[in-house]
């Protein structure tokens, strides 16, 4: 059994916001995690070759890059932060996959696009084209953005954050999914309770589409924050599996 994390917009090097919870994980369990490169946020998975979907780019190069990861295990949980979710969607049905875990993340049926998801928001995250196929966030610094997405991190944890944001194509934003891989798969939402990212009425939404969903007082990153808390439910998700 592995864990792929697949981490949110416009930030990258997944595996340094998953570190505090994998290594948690890993010392309860002994479950290994790792987190999958997303070429529309610039990443590339060592020794990765381009291909037709990175080519594509946004959301179906970074579906590809979810599969590709999938083929090389037997039997994996897949954990989706924010956009992760729609990633997870758009990879569609894996007969590795055992079980989904959601963070203040999304659900979309068949159709819907991450901005469409994202344009009812009462406070929405400010988002600006850069003009050259990328979109970035606009308006923060390193204490701004920490205010928003994670106010329960300390200083520091926040000034590393701020250094992971990164420019993404847009086609990450604007292309509809073609599947939804969480249908017919067990399934645990994480509902953070002190989200200043995504409201929880948008959480609450989705997780209805889950399995089941439990809420937490936490900020946007509750695997920063909180990884007693997310180990706990993972781990109750993975004898449920």
């Amino acid at each position: 059994m592995q864990l792929l994390f697949v981490h949110g917009a416009l930030v990258r090097d997944g595996a340094w916001w998953w570190r505090p919870a994998a290594d948690l994980l890993e010392r309860r369990t002994g479950i290994r995690s790792r987190a999958v490169a997303l070429p529309s946020c610039g990443e590339r998975a060592a020794g990765g070759a381009d291909s037709e979907s990175d080519a594509a780019g946004g959301l179906v190069a970074d579906a590809a890059a979810l599969r590709r990861e999938l083929d090389d295990i037997d039997e994996a949980i897949v954990v989706g932060h924010s956009y992760g979710g729609t990633v997870i969607a758009e990879a569609g049905a894996h007969p590795a996959v055992t079980s989904l875990f959601y963070i203040s993340s999304y659900l979309p049926d068949i159709g819907e696009a991450q901005g469409a998801i994202m344009s009812g928001e009462p406070d929405p995250v400010a988002i600006t084209d850069n003009g050259d196929g990328t979109l970035g966030v606009s308006g923060y610094d390193a204490e701004s953005f920490g205010a928003r997405f994670m106010q329960d991190a300390d200083a520091g944890t926040q000034r590393e954050a701020w250094q992971r944001v990164t420019a993404q194509d847009a086609r990450a934003f604007v292309t509809p999914t073609t599947a939804a891989g969480w249908q017919g798969v067990d399934s645990t939402y994480l509902v953070c309770g002190e989200d200043r990212s995504t409201s929880l009425e948008l959480q609450r939404l989705h997780a209805a589409r889950a399995t089941r969903s439990i809420e937490v007082p936490t900020g946007h990153h509750p695997f920063i924050t909180r990884p007693d808390l997310v180990v706990d439910e993972l781990m109750l998700g993975t004898i449920r599996a």
